[in-house]
């Protein structure tokens, strides 16, 4: 966005250029065909900038409202489509100048005065990223109420657990999906933190070193909404910190996304069968007219890579840089750009999947639960409470379990009589211990699975999102 070269020809740059960019540079050099999307962040804070050098004196202040007056209509054509800038203007910077000085004549030129396109353009990915900020506070809220929906209906449906892929114990569906409704919270906690550390102004600290011209840097800055200003004038204009910070933070959105996307996916397979797929968020096969697949979670999971990745290039572009302000940020915007819109997306479609995409098989997750060895734990928690020691309890139970598998039977099958030939401390109450539905109200541990706790979770969540009481 600055630092370079064009034509001598050309009213961006001054006498001391004697020669036009070769034609292929100027379109390798121009970035206005991805920074015009921050033409509205760059007329805000134009105007800001021009009614505080009324203030300080710089300018009169006619001639900042002519140029309010200038900008103002610069944003109207935009919005009709008339103001359409092209490679010559090189960049969204130039381009409204450009359109200011042919509006206003001479009063135009006096806009750019004690600022550089350094600090300009800090200024403008700063209030750009903080309005997507905003927006994406919004699309994660929307993916936390459709979880906590979702939850509120199988407060009382079970699901099998799993580590390492392998069945584990049973838990509440809704405590399940509590989970991703907690790591959704971490990241609006991120979100809203790194928001605290873009909200600085860099307006004012010109190229690198500040500017002679009598401003005040912190008038634009309360203008703008910004908390306060860069204290060092070489860290304004290059500090891209923020749209590292942001892209990590959007990664692990990603990644909590693509976590549940997996988990759909293995649901609604013929071999799972957890949940139904709807038409609304499905497609099918060109050759094989039996098939629904699963087409929002697969392009959620695929679509890491992208945020991964511009995060990994954000990291490598920065490394190596020198202060202050060099031409290589000019490859942070089509970066950011793409993972706010991409994070932004996988958000939407997401919510859509969990309010309008998949039912799940109570029956089936019920059935489930009964079908495997995931309450051998409580077998041995059952011991226990007869005092036996959990290590014997534990090594106890894996031969039960090991007996129950060449027999061809569940644990609940076995007989009491030969419970009792394990260890005689069995009873006739450990069946009704062993039922799923039990063996998850036993856990009643805090932030444990057990109804009564995950009901009492429901009722705080349903509270922060003003619901009533909506579980049963």
């Amino acid at each position: 966005m600055a630092g370079g070269v064009t034509g001598g020809g050309s009213a961006t740059w001054s006498d001391r250029f004697e020669q036009g960019l070769h034609p292929a540079i100027e379109r390798f050099n121009a970035s206005i065909g991805f920074d015009i999307t921050l033409l509205q962040e760059d007329l805000d804070g134009s105007i800001a900038h021009a009614r505080m050098l009324a203030e300080c004196g710089v300018i009169l202040e006619e001639e900042a409202n002519q140029l309010v007056g200038g900008l103002e209509q610069v944003r109207q054509e935009a919005a009709s489509g008339l103001f359409q800038p092209g490679l010559a203007d090189e960049d969204v910077h130039f381009a409204v100048e450009r359109r200011l000085i042919a509006l206003l004549g001479p009063v135009g030129k006096k806009l750019h005065t004690g600022r550089s396109r350094n600090d300009q353009v800090g200024t403008d990915l700063r209030l750009w990223l903080r309005r997507r900020l905003d927006e994406l506070e919004q699309h994660l809220l929307g993916f936390q109420r459709a979880l906590l929906d979702q939850a509120n209906l199988h407060s009382n449906t079970l699901i099998p657990g799993y580590t390492h892929l392998q069945r584990a114990q049973p838990l509440c569906l809704a405590h399940h999906l509590l989970a991703y409704v907690e790591m959704v919270e971490r990241d609006r906690q991120r979100m809203a933190d790194l928001r605290k550390r873009l909200n600085l102004s860099p307006l004012g600290a010109a190229a690198l070193a500040g500017t002679p011209v009598p401003i005040d840097r912190r008038s634009t800055a309360s203008a703008l909404g910004f908390d306060g200003i860069y204290a060092n004038s070489l860290d304004a204009v290059s500090d891209r910190d923020f749209t590292v910070e942001f892209s990590a933070a959007a990664s692990l959105v990603m990644v909590h996304l693509s976590r549940l996307a997996e988990e759909v996916i293995f649901w609604a397979s013929e071999e799972c069968g957890f949940v139904r797929l709807t038409d609304r968020c499905a497609t099918g096969s060109s050759l094989m007219p039996q098939k629904k697949n699963p087409d929002v979670p697969e392009l959620v999971r695929g679509k890491c890579g992208r945020v991964f990745g511009h995060l990994q290039g954000l990291l490598t572009m920065i490394k190596g840089l020198p202060l202050a302000y060099n031409k290589d940020f000019q490859e942070d915007k089509e970066a950011l750009f793409d993972v706010v819109a991409t994070t932004s997306q996988c958000l939407e479609a997401m919510t859509i999947l969990l309010q309008e995409g998949l039912s799940f098989r109570s029956e089936r997750l019920e059935a489930a639960v009964a079908a495997d060895y995931s309450n051998a734990t409580d077998v041995a928690d059952y011991l226990v409470a007869k005092q036996v020691p959990f290590r014997e309890a534990y090594q106890l139970v894996g031969a039960v379990v090991k007996h129950c598998l060449q027999e061809g039977v569940l644990l609940r099958e076995l007989t009491l009589e030969c419970w009792q030939q394990f260890h005689p401390a069995i009873e006739a109450d450990l069946f009704e211990a062993l039922t799923p539905r039990n063996v998850v109200a036993a856990r009643t541990s805090e932030g444990g699975t057990g109804f009564d706790r995950v009901n009492e979770q429901l009722a705080i969540w349903n509270q922060r999102f003003g619901l009533s009481d909506q579980h049963g």
